[in-house]
Formats: structure tokens, sequence, C-alpha cells
């Protein structure tokens, strides 16, 4: 019976690692059966790393030539001159060039490029310019929940489920039970070899909270994204922005007196070189810090995704040349090894953020002594009773 449950979990995982394929297939496929060529491949790629104002999980092309998407709209909410303006994404029809005019509270919206635009007043259709740049059409403000933002509420959600039945097994001082054996030792992970090393004994806890919610956050995401969902919620820049923000507020916030010294008028430095060392710290801890946070995770894991997919293409753009049994052989063994190496960055990219902010925060919460003497040369010079401490 064991062994036929690790079989069957075998065969799930499989699965599931092969749907984006099944996916791909389906939303590449023309009328005649046949796959489309290198330009289809390129489009569905980026469409996968955008973020999208629908729920669509794939789509294909019927017998009678109708492409059929399947999947679910989203509200699309939005600010134009008219003021507020909601809707649901099927109104566009998935069409995303602009040809589709929806006329809601008084004004006509577009979709071109996953963008959402105004028609100015007494246009019908979208004119472009040389560089295929809408000339007659304005941006809106945009708050729709899109794919993306689907995704975070979901995530959000699961995690506030899993980690209060953890917290209530924890006050009735019990063992942890089901899926909570699997949260509580990556929670004393994060607590004792993140956490508490970086920030140390004396504030550690005070940040811990933010930490686990960080690292469950991004590597949960990051998991997700490798479903044949379509998610890809950590390689969005406004994601990855928002979460390093965060952890810039609260660095910044929780910097000591002595944190703020030491960046505006470092000490033991000469007096002339203190001015250009401030400009320095300041830039580092309001701009290279943060940009670090936002690009590393946003590169890699958007790197990721198109490593995949286009490894995914590999059965349709060499069917000619290798067979398509060929092709496709070649396309899963390579995706599949590419796809378990993702499963291992999901978890090193949610280490390194959350390694890195609890860096920062410990940076700015430290405490220095600055009563020992320093000699000539800016060194440190140990009191008597350091000095007899290493030879006892």
């Amino acid at each position: 019976m064991k062994i036929f449950q690790q079989s069957f979990k075998f065969l799930v995982i499989v699965c599931v690692l092969l749907l984006p394929t099944v996916s791909f297939a389906n939303s590449s496929s023309e009328g005649d059966g046949q796959i489309s060529t290198k330009k289809e491949v390129e489009d569905y790629i980026l469409h996968h790393i955008q973020d999208s104002h629908d729920f669509s999980l794939f789509s294909y092309t019927s017998d009678s030539g109708e492409r059929k998407h399947v999947g679910f709209p989203l509200p699309v909410i939005v600010w134009g001159s008219n003021g507020l303006t909601t809707f649901m994404s099927s109104a566009f029809h998935h069409n995303d060039d602009g040809s589709v005019v929806v006329e809601k509270n008084g004004s006509k919206f577009v979709k071109i490029h996953s963008k959402i635009y105004e028609l100015d007043a007494g246009e019908t259709t979208v004119n472009y310019d040389e560089d295929l740049h809408a000339t007659n059409a304005h941006k809106v403000l945009d708050f729709s929940i899109t794919k993306s933002v689907v995704g975070v509420l979901f995530i959000g959600l699961l995690m506030i489920f899993w980690f209060s039945s953890l917290a209530k097994q924890y006050k009735k001082k019990a063992i942890p039970t089901g899926f909570g054996r699997v949260l509580e030792p990556l929670v004393i992970y994060v607590r004792d070899e993140i956490a508490r090393p970086n920030i140390g004994d004396k504030h550690y806890r005070k940040f811990t909270g933010y930490l686990l919610t960080v690292f469950f956050f991004i590597w949960i995401l990051n998991l997700l994204g490798l479903t044949p969902f379509g998610f890809n919620v950590t390689g969005q820049l406004a994601v990855t922005a928002c979460l390093a923000i965060f952890t810039l507020i609260i660095y910044t916030a929780s910097g000591t007196k002595d944190y703020w010294m030491h960046m505006l008028w470092m000490p033991d430095a000469p007096w002339w070189i203190r001015p250009v060392l401030a400009v320095i710290e300041l830039a580092g801890a309001f701009i290279i810090k943060p940009f670090s946070l936002l690009v590393r995770l946003f590169a890699n894991i958007s790197a990721g995704h198109i490593v995949v997919m286009s490894l995914i293409a590999i059965m349709f753009t060499l069917k000619d040349t290798l067979g398509v049994a060929g092709a496709t052989g070649l396309s899963f063994i390579l995706s599949f090894f590419i796809t378990l190496i993702e499963v291992l960055v999901a978890f090193l990219q949610a280490y390194i953020f959350t390694m890195l902010s609890a860096l920062f925060i410990g940076m700015a919460v430290a405490e220095h002594d600055h009563d020992h003497a320093h000699d000539e040369h800016g060194q440190e010079i140990p009191d008597a009773e350091d000095v007899r401490g290493d030879f006892i």
C-alpha cells in the first residue's frame, strides 16, 4: 500500500510538470492541427510572463476555426476622464490589439498589449503611428483585479489559514499535526538561521514575523508559478518593488541613532571625506539596497519561466528536423530537468530575499561600542581586561 501511495504521488508530480506542455500545445495549435511558427512561440512566452486582465488557462482552435479560451474573466476597474468605471474583462473578447472598443460610463476603452487605454473624445477606432503607438488614446489609472492580484490574494488567504491553524496548535501546547509538521521546521529555520544570526538575540523577535511572512509569501508564489495556472507574480516588477519597499520602510524606521550617525557622519573617518561617505551611504540605503532586492527576485524568476517555456517550445520548433517523437522527447527531458532546478530556485530566491532583508534590518538596529580608544591608524586599541582574557 505504501509503495502504491509513493507511486501515485510521483505520477501526480509528473502530470503537474507535463501540464504546461499540454497547455502550450493547445494554445499553439492551428485549425488544421499544425503547430504555428516561431512568432507564435515568442508571443506565447511573452504572454505567459506578463500580467493579464483575465484568468485564461489555455486556448485552442475549434474545428470551425474559432478561437476558444478556457478560463474566466476578472473585474476591470479604471479611472478615466469620467471617473471610476468598472466592467468585466470579457468585454474585450480576449482581443489585445485595440480592435474591440468597450463603451462604459460615457467613455470608450480599448486594450492594447495588456494595457487599457481610453480613446480621445469623438474617436471610434485606434490610430497608430509608424512605431505602432496609439496616437488618439491615453492611459488610464488601472486598479483592476488582474491575474497576479488573484494569485496574491489566494496565497495570502492560504497563509492565513495555514499559520492560524499552526498558531492554535502552539497555544494548546500540542505537537503540530497535518501540514503543520511541514511548516514548523521551516519556521524554526527562518527564526534560528536567518533572523537571529543577522539581527541579534536582542531584537530578532521583533522582526521574525515579517521575515516569516516574506519568506513563505515569496516561496509559495514561486512554486505557484511552476504550475500550469500561468502565475508569474514574483516575476512582476510591481510586486518585487513593493516587497523591497516594505523592507526599506522597516529598516529605515527601525534605525537607531547610532545607525544614522554612522551613515551621516562616519566615525573615525577624516572629516573632509565624511560628506562623500554620507552621500554613498544614503544612496546605498535608499536606492542600491532596495533595487538589489527587487531586481534579483524579478530577474531570476522571469528568466526561469522564459527558459522553461523555451525548452517546451522545442517540440514545436524542431519537429520538422527531429521528428515529432524526437522533438517531444528532447523537450520533455530538458524542460523536466530545468523545472526540477526551478523548484530549488524557488526556495533559493525566497531565502536570499529574506536573508538580505534580515541583514539590512540587523545593520540598522545594531549597537556599536565607541568607548574603546583608537590608534593613529584608526585601529581599535583593546582594553587591558580584553588582552588579559585572551591569555587566560
